[in-house]
């Protein structure tokens, strides 16, 4: 695990999973990340939700379809494989 130096908790930070992820994204850098695009214009993907394609734009971003929530962290967003999804149910703060 790692720390990307904002004062959290190892565990919680841009390695966490699921849900973990998804919030501290959403609030990394008082909640700038959130919206800021993911490099290379995106991550193409598959909602974790509903099976439906979409490309993840932003670092926190939702499904079209069914509106599943899904964030990858900086350090993690080369790679798809990354992406979490928050869990059935959940929206954003």
């Amino acid at each position: 695990m790692g720390n990307c130096g904002c004062g959290h908790d190892a565990g919680a930070g841009p390695y966490a999973e699921g849900r973990e992820l998804v919030e501290f994204v959403s609030r990394a850098h008082g909640g700038s990340l959130r919206e800021r695009p993911v490099p290379g214009g995106g991550l193409p993907t598959t909602c974790r939700g509903c099976g439906a394609p979409f490309t993840l734009i932003s670092f926190v971003d939702s499904c079209p379809a069914c509106g599943g929530v899904h964030a990858v962290s900086p350090p993690r967003c080369d790679d798809p494989a990354n992406i979490q999804f928050a869990g059935a149910g959940y929206t954003l703060p």
